[in-house]
């Protein structure tokens, strides 16, 4: 098969279009044959060495596609499918429990295995979600692990309520533009941050009341101003160091703080007197469950939550795919068409 291979560790000049071997199926698995592979965040992690990754190596969380072949005949050929990305043992007591986010042996599509920079990729079958056919593949692939993060973030571990105030960090990320829209959707007012003119008005039309530009503007004043000096209930924050005294500023007293990255670094620290005084709730949160990603999807297929596709590129072109995510230059996701 055609994939995209690193060897090492580096810049995207380390991306091989190359030939390598089709995956063989084994009992419980399924293969799939990929149309669309999203990019995230954690592949330039990976590819630049954060995890260290068998060599040669194929990248890619996000997939949508077409299964080839399958250990159990209710994934036929043709079905269409997108991919959890998350996978877990399925045996212990997390997995058993529904916490499969949690599972000791947790891991993401595309780190430890090989991922859908290629044109098969091989997965366990309880990682297959089918999709109708009025859902894209590249649209389909821009969903699930930004998605389920944004909802395991707002829905699971912030609790959030209508009527509630929600600011969004960096609109235009995968996260971003997810947490808008899920937050949008639970009835809650959204700020949101971002960088230039155009993704803020981007931002307003997916759902956020009001925004501010975090290059030309004073962040927590204007959330102050917004709220009448309030704060805000729930902030999601994925940005990191660069962020992370600000978004304290953006909270109300007994706000809850998420976050589920560090892009900007990941030294952080907060005065403790500040923390209990304000009776704030800071909170980690890593990936989603399978239910979460299934429930997320019932408004996905619904057309109430729409990813945002910015681009797409062919496979062969994953190393400059990769260079434009890593100027940041989009609003939403950036996509592989296979």
């Amino acid at each position: 098969m055609k994939s995209v291979r690193i060897h090492e560790h580096g810049g995207p000049e380390v991306l091989r279009y190359e030939d390598a071997p089709d995956p063989e199926l084994r009992a419980g698995d399924v293969i799939v044959r990929v149309r669309a592979c999203a990019l995230n965040h954690l592949d330039l992690w990976n590819r630049r060495g954060v995890n260290k990754l068998p060599m040669p190596h194929i990248l890619g969380a996000d997939v949508a596609g077409e299964v080839v072949d399958s250990a159990d005949k209710q994934w036929p050929a043709g079905r269409r499918v997108m991919l959890q990305p998350g996978l877990s043992c399925g045996r212990c007591d997390a997995c058993l429990e529904g916490r499969d986010n949690e599972c000791p042996r947790y891991d993401v599509l595309g780190t430890q295995s090989d991922g859908g920079y290629a044109e098969l990729v091989r997965v366990p079958l309880q990682n297959v979600v089918a999709i109708p056919d009025a859902i894209g593949f590249a649209e389909a692939a821009a969903f699930p692990l930004t998605f389920v993060t944004a909802w395991h973030m707002l829905v699971t571990r912030a609790k959030i309520r209508p009527g509630e105030d929600v600011l969004v960090l960096g609109a235009g990320s995968g996260v971003g533009q997810a947490a808008i829209q899920i937050a949008w959707l639970h009835g809650a007012r959204v700020f949101a941050t971002a960088g230039t003119d155009e993704k803020l008005a981007r931002a307003r039309e997916i759902g956020a009341y009001e925004v501010v530009n975090h290059h030309t503007q004073d962040v927590a004043a204007e959330i102050r101003r917004f709220t009448s000096n309030r704060g805000v209930d729930v902030v999601i924050e994925h940005v990191g160091e660069a962020t992370w005294e600000r978004s304290l500023k953006c909270m109300k007293r007994g706000g809850r703080l998420v976050t589920c990255g560090a892009t900007t670094g990941y030294k952080a620290g907060i005065d403790l007197r500040f923390l209990f005084s304000r009776q704030y709730t800071i909170m980690g949160s890593y990936m989603g469950t399978k239910a979460e990603l299934l429930r997320a999807a019932q408004f996905f297929f619904a057309g109430q939550l729409r990813p945002v596709v910015d681009r797409t590129f062919p496979l062969a072109e994953a190393a400059a795919a990769q260079a434009y995510l890593e100027r940041g230059e989009q609003f939403g996701k950036v996509v592989l068409e296979v």
